[in-house]
C-alpha cells in the first residue's frame, strides 16, 4: 500500500514543501512506496515553490479511505485533516505546534513533535547522514519551508537550528537567501486572484477557546495595502464563511511582514473584546495595529481571550 504524506488542510508552504521532502526520504532512502498529496489548493507563495524547484503540484485530496497508512506533517490537529483521519493508519507524525489532542490510531506510532519554527528543520535532523543525499529540489523545498515558516528570520518562531540549516541549504544551492526570500514573498502578496472569502481560507486554522468557536486566519504580505484596501468587503465576507464552516467568527490578522506587525479586523463587539483582553490593545474604528505581532503559533493562538 503507498503511504499518503499530507499536512494540514489549507496548506502553506511548509504543509506543502514538508509532504514532498519527506515523501522523496521514504521512497529512495527507506524504500517505503509513498505519495505527496495536499489537503488543499496550495497558497501562492506554495505554488511559486512548487514550480520554481521543479516539482509537479501534487494531487489534491479531501478524504482518506479506512486503513489507509498516512503520514501526517505540519500538524496533529483533527480540525485541519480529513473527517475520517482516525479510521486511517496513521504510522507517524511530524510536527512543531503544540499538542491538541483527538487524534486516535491503530497501534504504536512515531511522532515527533519539537519547538523548532519548521518541520522540514526537524526532517533534516531525522534524516541523519542520509540528509546529505537530498537533490537539489528537496533541498531547495526545505529552505522554502524555512523561509517561509520564520518569515527570513523575522518571526518569534525563529531558532538558531533553523536559522544555520537554511543558510547551509542556501550556500549549498548557491542562492543569495534574502533575494530569494523577497521572490517568495512577492509571490505571496499577490492575492488579486482570490475571492474575499478565499482569502480568509487561504491560511487559517480552527481553534476554540472558551466554548467559541474561531477561525484564525492569518495573511503574512509585504504588501498589506493591498488586503487593506479590501478590508469592508472582506469583513463582509466574514458572516458567510462563519456559516458555511460552522464557526462563531472569523478572527483575521493581516502581518506586515517587512514592519513586523499586524493588523487585525476587528468589525464587532466580540472581536473588539478578543483584542483588549489577549493582546492588550484598544479599538477604535474597525481594526487595530499590533506591534510586534508575527505568529499564530506563538503569539496569537496561545493569547487567545474572550
Amino acid at each position: 500500500m503507498t503511504t499518503l504524506v499530507f499536512g494540514h488542510k489549507s496548506p502553506d508552504t511548509d504543509s506543502t514543501g514538508s509532504p514532498l521532502i519527506w515523501a522523496w526520504y521514504l521512497n529512495e532512502v527507506k524504500g517505503v512506496d509513498a505519495k505527496a498529496v495536499l489537503l488543499g489548493e496550495p497558497n501562492t507563495e506554495a505554488a511559486f515553490v512548487i514550480e520554481k524547484w521543479g516539482f509537479e503540484k501534487p494531487e489534491i485530496i479531501s478524504e482518506v479511505a479506512e486503513g489507509q497508512d498516512v503520514v501526517i506533517v505540519d500538524t496533529n490537529n483533527p480540525a485541519e485533516l480529513p473527517d475520517a483521519i482516525n479510521a486511517a493508519n496513521v504510522t507517524a507524525i511530524i510536527d512543531h505546534h503544540k499538542l491538541v489532542g483527538g487524534l486516535e490510531t491503530k497501534g504504536p506510532i512515531d511522532i515527533t513533535i519539537r519547538p523548532l519554527a519548521c518541520t522540514a528543520t526537524i526532517m533534516y535532523d531525522l534524516m541523519g547522514d542520509d540528509a546529505d543525499k537530498m537533490p537539489d529540489n528537496i533541498k531547495g523545498a526545505m529552505l522554502s519551508c524555512i523561509l517561509s515558516d520564520t518569515l527570513e528570520f523575522r518571526s518569534p518562531t525563529t531558532t538558531d537550528v533553523d536559522k544555520a540549516l537554511a543558510e547551509k541549504l542556501a550556500s549549498e544551492l548557491n542562492i543569495n537567501l534574502g533575494q530569494y526570500a523577497s521572490e517568495m514573498f512577492e509571490a505571496k502578496s499577490d492575492i488579486s486572484a482570490f475571492s474575499d472569502a478565499e482569502l480568509i481560507r487561504m491560511d487559517s486554522k480552527e481553534y476554540e477557546v472558551e466554548g467559541t468557536k474561531f477561525r484564525v486566519s492569518v495573511l503574512e504580505t509585504t504588501a498589506p495595502k493591498l488586503v487593506l484596501d479590501r478590508k469592508a468587503s472582506i469583513m463582509e465576507s466574514f458572516k458567510a464563511v462563519e456559516a458555511e464552516d460552522g464557526v462563531d467568527q472569523v478572527l483575521l490578522f493581516v502581518v506586515d511582514i517587512l514592519n513586523e506587525e499586524a493588523t487585525f479586523f476587528a468589525p464587532n463587539d466580540l472581536c473588539k473584546t478578543v483584542a483588549e483582553k489577549s493582546f492588550g490593545a484598544t479599538v477604535e474604528g474597525d481594526s487595530v495595529v499590533l506591534p510586534g505581532i508575527m505568529s499564530r503559533k506563538k503569539q496569537i493562538i496561545p493569547n487567545l481571550k474572550v
